[in-house]
């Protein structure tokens, strides 16, 4: 079993940052890819970005030139830096890790963007 140490959500005015952080631990053997999904109260759970294991990045159109995923192979670590956020980013964020064929997923944590 995989285990995830979700930090980082909170309420933030928009126009503010946050930085989410996903640390897995336990039955890890190979990560193909990491990231992040979100979803909006009454909205279908949606991809924010991805990282695999060389490297590459994956954006959603909504979220491209204001977020940035990052990971750290030796901590088993993804992070998701959020600039200029707006209400309409306002869900619960989980992260998760593929290690092919299966997908675990962490248990989210909640971001709130409002004034």
């Amino acid at each position: 079993q995989v285990q995830f140490a979700e930090s980082g959500g909170g309420l933030v005015q928009p126009g503010g940052s946050l930085r989410l952080s996903c640390a897995a631990s336990g039955s890890i053997f190979r990560i193909d890819a990491m990231g992040w999904y979100r979803q909006a109260p009454g909205k279908q759970r949606e991809l924010v970005a991805t990282i695999l294991s060389g490297g590459l990045t994956n954006y959603a159109d909504s979220v491209k030139g204001r977020f940035t995923i990052s990971r750290d192979n030796a901590k088993n670590t993804v992070y998701l830096q959020m600039n200029s956020l707006k209400p309409e980013d306002t869900a619960v964020y989980y992260c998760y890790i593929t290690m092919a064929p299966l997908t675990s997923w962490g248990q989210g944590t909640q971001v709130t963007v409002s004034s």
